[in-house]
């Protein structure tokens, strides 16, 4: 078996600069390839393709996992991600991770209760920071006492999983160190850790979306979409053909006087724009919305809509957005 990156699982080779898993130094010798050393000590960002990686993570852990923790983020709990979740096969638990970012407004136990409803989870959800290191400590507790010696650990791109393992081994004294980056697919395959005698983890190159907003070499807006603290919800206040202008990539317009109110990352540029100015090159959308339903955009976040109303929307791909009842609404949760 060849030798693996301890930073992104890639098998470990120096004939080829160009391929996975390259390093100059001598194989027996190297412990993570030069793409991750460069990531690890320079900062810098490589776009990785790996294509069908999705169906590739789904096989390998219906077949061969024990246990699986499956980490979405506030923002990117959506029907994509939870239908994911729930080809999940085997014993499983659903972390809601970065609870730092979530405003202290929203309690847990009122998201557990609107999740079952919504995307009829029926699976055992927790919170989880790595940042403020809440929670963490529960994973392996949990194994231990449910007696799993081995555990997955996937999710989605910027969901946290390798932040969390590197958590895991500097609380086990593993000097073990992931790659981590916002850049999609800086875990290759799968890389064996093993924590104790008794536990072993298993960290994921991480699932991808079907469509995405912005491009993988798109470094600079990646990093505005993906928050670092606390969420500060902005609430607009819109009348008859005014607008919300979101980076220049999303037009939203209710075709009424609305409340609507923003769980994005407070870095990105948002502006009200009036008439019909400032057109995007997209197509029109036009949605039926209930009163007090999400808006959802995947990978950026989701915008409460207060009022019923008739939506446009410009987006460069439908498939971006969806329209669920609002964690909000008292009837609903």
């Amino acid at each position: 078996m060849n030798k693996k990156c301890l930073g992104c699982g890639a098998p470990i080779q120096n004939t080829n600069p160009e391929d996975l898993g390259y390093t100059p130094k001598d194989i027996t010798e190297a412990k993570y390839c030069e793409r991750c050393y460069k990531i690890i000590h320079y900062n810098q960002k490589t776009v990785t393709n790996l294509p069908n990686i999705n169906n590739y993570i789904l096989k390998t852990i219906n077949k061969k996992a024990k246990y699986v923790y499956f980490l979405i983020d506030f923002l990117n709990l959506n029907e994509e991600t939870i239908n994911t979740f729930q080809s999940i096969k085997v014993p499983k638990t659903l972390i809601i991770s970065k609870l730092d970012i979530i405003p202290k407004s929203i309690k847990k136990e009122k998201i557990i209760t609107w999740l079952n409803k919504t995307y009829q989870i029926k699976d055992n959800i927790i919170f989880q920071s790595t940042k403020k290191n809440l929670y963490t400590k529960y994973l392996i507790n949990n194994l231990e006492s449910s007696n799993i010696k081995e555990c997955y650990i996937v999710g989605y791109t910027n969901a946290g999983k390798s932040s969390l393992i590197n958590k895991l081994c500097s609380l086990y004294n593993n000097d073990n160190i992931l790659t981590t980056s916002e850049v999609p697919n800086t875990t290759i395959d799968f890389i064996n850790i093993k924590l104790s005698d008794n536990i072993t983890i298993i960290d994921s190159p991480g699932f991808t979306y079907n469509n995405y907003l912005f491009r993988n070499d798109d470094f600079t807006l990646i990093n505005k979409i993906n928050p670092k603290k606390f969420i500060k919800p902005i609430t607009y206040q819109t009348v008859n053909n005014t607008s919300l202008l979101i980076e220049n990539l999303i037009r939203i317009t209710p075709n009424n006087k609305n409340s609507l109110t923003l769980y994005l990352n407070n870095n990105l540029n948002i502006s009200r724009v009036f008439d019909y100015a400032k057109e995007l090159n997209y197509p029109n959308i036009t949605l039926n919305v209930a009163d007090d339903s999400d808006l959802v955009i995947k990978s950026l976040g989701f915008i409460n809509i207060k009022k019923a109303c008739q939506l446009n929307i410009q987006i460069s791909d439908k498939n971006l957005i969806e329209i669920r009842p609002s964690l909000f609404n008292k009837e609903r949760s």
